[in-house]
């Protein structure tokens, strides 16, 4: 992974969070390693691969370093994915992670956050280091030990910085 070319990542766009006893943002989120999964609930890889594998990360990295956030960014079958049926999936899936929902797009059917990120689809992947700088962007599923390397990298790396929480 290049830290030379990375970006400083965008700000979410959130309508909703799920699992979060109040709103998160990059910010708040700074000096920790950040997991971004975009996903739908009717994705047949978001449902069978990419989830699985973001509880799995939730459930190997200590939270303290590393911080899983889910997206929800729904570009298709608007009337159908409420927030009411994500609650459902969120509590079947017993997703303990927080989870964001992406606002409506403004222009069409494509939500800001997935604009900002320039997401092609769900899954997505992103991983955000600690100093807010995006690092991986991948769509589609990603090998759990490829995605596990790139993380525990970005848990490794020590930067000269002035800021204390890294």
């Amino acid at each position: 992974m290049d830290s030379a070319a990375a970006s400083i990542a965008p700000d979410w766009h959130v309508a909703q969070w799920f699992n979060a006893a109040s709103p998160l943002t990059l910010e708040d989120l700074r000096g920790k390693v950040v997991v971004l999964h975009a996903f739908q609930m009717l994705c047949p890889g978001c449902v069978t691969i990419s989830i699985p594998q973001a509880q799995r990360i939730a459930r190997a990295f200590d939270p303290a370093h590393l911080a899983v956030i889910g997206i929800h960014t729904e570009f298709e079958h608007h009337d159908v994915m409420t927030p009411q049926v994500l609650a459902v999936f969120i509590r079947e899936f017993q997703l303990g992670f927080p989870i964001a929902v992406d606002l409506p797009g403004l222009s069409g059917p494509i939500p800001p956050t997935m604009t900002a990120y320039a997401m092609q689809g769900t899954p997505t992947l992103i991983l955000i280091d600690r100093r807010g700088r995006l690092r991986k962007h991948a769509f589609g599923t990603e090998d759990d030990m490829r995605v596990g390397a790139d993380i525990a990298f970005l848990l490794a790396e020590r930067e000269l910085s002035n800021d204390t929480r890294l």
